[in-house]
């Protein structure tokens, strides 16, 4: 039972990452602009006008509505999402969407409590502003990206009807699996 939900909680992350690359164009094109202005911000925040700073935070915030849309469209394009399947995904896999809580969360230690907290204070002062800055410019367009597509992959799954599933062995075209569950 445990594997078959973890197997279940795995299909997430596979969708995410299959859709990250059959659109990465649209996903670092919309990532790079909070990418960029997390770079300029951080790195010069003394330098940056308070204005500026916050109309840019305004422009990050529209890339990023934009980036989920675009994905949900993607995403959902020919499916039908159930409220009753969601609930009956819910009774029947709750240990699925537990693993799909813990894999976010262990990301979460990894990036933001190591990575950015942590590793931040090993450094000196004087490097830390722009350690960050470069920490964000990278996690934008890779964690931050992967993390919208899977809450969408989450939403996708729970609340689709039941589809059957291809016989096992037959692979589907790569183009499909974003759109799929393949």
């Amino acid at each position: 039972m445990v594997m078959s939900e973890l197997k279940l909680a795995l299909e997430v992350p596979r969708w995410a990452w299959q859709c990250y690359i059959e659109h990465l164009g649209l996903v670092l094109g919309l990532s790079s602009v909070a990418s960029i202005q997390r770079l300029v911000v951080v790195n010069w925040t003394a330098q940056i006008p308070h204005g500026v700073a916050l109309a840019s935070e305004v422009v990050v915030l529209a890339a990023r509505v934009t980036l989920v849309v675009a994905i949900w469209r993607i995403a959902m394009r020919g499916q039908a999402l159930r409220l009753s399947a969601g609930r009956a995904f819910a009774r029947n896999h709750w240990r699925s969407l537990l693993w799909q809580g813990a894999f976010p969360g262990a990301a979460y230690l990894a990036f933001q409590i190591l990575a950015e907290d942590a590793l931040a204070k090993l450094l000196p002062e004087s490097a830390r502003q722009t350690f960050l800055a470069i920490l964000l410019f990278l996690k934008n367009p890779t964690i931050i990206a992967l993390t919208f597509l899977w809450w969408i992959g989450v939403l996708r799954q729970a609340f689709r009807p039941n589809v059957p599933r291809p016989a096992a062995g037959v692979q589907q075209p790569s183009s499909a699996l974003c759109r799929s569950d393949g």
